[in-house]
């Protein structure tokens, strides 16, 4: 493994790593179409070898010489392979009988195995591949091929590759170096873009291009950025609403106790001023919780403790608890919808977003008006629906209403401090969803939308039973 410096970059160690890796598979190929090639050409010329030889020695062993001669002599004069091909044979006493060779190896050549020598052949220095076979009445047999032609090609096959070698080594410097600069010009975009908001701007964002990881990084961060926005944002709103709407409760709980103090001597005014600034206070606590609703539904902290929830039987739960109070409003509230309507979330959650929608239904909708309670569930959503046939909302205040501390001018004389839908929202997102207001002509229509989920194995257990006893 070659090793790195410890101050390169990642983008340069990939690229040297690339490169290493195709040289490495260049040399590879190189080699395997080496050895295939010579090879395999070098084995067909000993096989070409062996055969004849053991077919001249099959053939002629129990025939007369001079049957052998008159066959090799027709093997160098019929012009096939006449410009490489070797023949001799050599009488007992070691004297050429005929054949190409006019100088051959006599010493030290073992019989039957394939040899590389030096000869004479036609007259001009030769190397050759042979092969010496005994002949049954004495003598020797020389089969072989000039090494030449093989040279040539082998020559010629190595320089093909060196020559493949030095361009694949050029492609691999740069084909390593393009790799580089892309590698690096898609990672300085994303520092680019991280410094800029490190700076200050929390609008920039990561620009996207193709549909590699690269680009599936970036469309991630941009989500987490948008996300780390709207955070932002939200705590910004928190406290410019702190800024104005606290002030005054602030301020009159102030300006009673600094009143008593100043006016009331008795033990009875101290005691109601006392009461009154608790009150304020205690209406603060509330206010300051409910804050605290909306961070931890935002932040995510109760998202592990999602379970399967029937969200039918928390619509109903609800509308027997604000049932009286609808009564008492002199509106009628109703509940219909699916049976059996499942999600996964947090049951406590839910149950206090389907208590605000009411609340507010009840309270804005007005005597002698209607609030229907609904769900639904669909093949990938479910709903749950709060519509009253009340006055309604303009539809450009409709966007506003999930602001913290909105509050429309006709709901100021209402009791409230603007957080109920902003806490319902919040309590959607939570669960992969949204709250969705609509007008509803008469009225709105609030829904909660949420992911739909599988009954749990009991619930459908039980709903196959009187299917199958009917």
């Amino acid at each position: 493994m070659p090793a790195f410096p410890r101050n390169s970059s990642i983008a340069t160690r990939l690229a040297l790593g690339h490169g290493a890796l195709l040289a490495a598979l260049i040399l590879v190929t190189s080699g395997v179409f080496y050895f295939g090639t010579v090879g395999v050409l070098d084995r067909s010329v000993d096989g070409k070898i062996v055969s004849i030889s053991n077919r001249l020695l099959d053939t002629y062993q129990a025939r007369p010489l001079g049957e052998l001669v008159e066959e090799i002599d027709r093997e160098l004069t019929d012009g096939i392979d006449s410009d490489t091909e070797i023949f001799l044979v050599t009488a007992p006493s070691g004297e050429r009988v005929v054949g190409n060779l006019s100088q051959w190896p006599t010493q030290g050549l073992p019989t039957g195995r394939l040899l590389n020598r030096e000869v004479i052949r036609d007259g001009r220095p030769s190397s050759a591949r042979l092969i010496v076979r005994k002949l049954p009445k004495g003598g020797l047999l020389y089969v072989g091929r000039d090494l030449g032609e093989q040279r040539s090609i082998r020559a010629l096959v190595w320089h093909a590759l060196e020559v493949a070698a030095a361009v694949s080594l050029v492609l691999v410097v740069l084909g390593a170096w393009l790799f580089r600069h892309q590698l690096e010009r898609r990672i300085s975009g994303i520092r680019r873009t991280a410094h800029e908001i490190e700076a200050g701007n929390l609008d920039r964002r990561i620009a996207i291009s193709g549909d590699d990881e690269f680009a599936r990084l970036a469309l991630d961060i941009n989500r987490m950025l948008d996300r780390i926005e709207q955070l932002m944002n939200g705590v910004r709103q928190v406290s410019n609403a702190i800024a104005h709407d606290l002030r005054t409760p602030l301020g009159r709980v102030r300006a009673r106790l600094d009143e008593a103090l100043r006016r009331e001597t008795t033990t009875a005014g101290l005691a109601d001023a006392a009461r009154t600034a608790i009150d304020g206070i205690d209406d603060l606590i509330v206010l300051f919780n409910k804050l605290l609703q909306i961070a931890k539904a935002e932040s995510g902290m109760r998202a592990e403790a999602l379970e399967r929830v029937d969200l039918s039987r928390i619509v109903s739960d609800m509308g027997e608890l604000y049932d009286a109070a609808a009564e008492e409003r002199c509106v009628r509230l109703r509940v219909s919808g699916d049976d059996s309507v499942w999600t996964l979330g947090d049951h406590d959650l839910l149950a206090s977003a389907v208590a605000s929608l009411i609340d507010n239904a009840i309270k804005y909708a007005g005597p002698g008006s209607k609030v229907e309670l609904t769900t639904h569930s669909g093949p990938q959503q479910v709903a749950i629906v709060v519509r009253d046939d009340g006055p309604g909302v303009p539809s450009e205040e409709l966007p506003r209403l999930t602001q913290r501390f909105y509050r429309m001018d006709r709901a100021r004389s209402q009791p409230g401090n603007g957080l109920g839908l902003a806490i319902v929202s919040a309590i959607a997102t939570l669960h992969g969803g949204e709250l969705q207001l609509l007008n509803a002509a008469p009225g709105l229509r609030a829904s909660i939308l949420l992911p739909r989920a599988d009954a749990p194995q009991t619930e459908r257990a039980a709903a196959r039973v009187p299917a199958a006893s009917g």
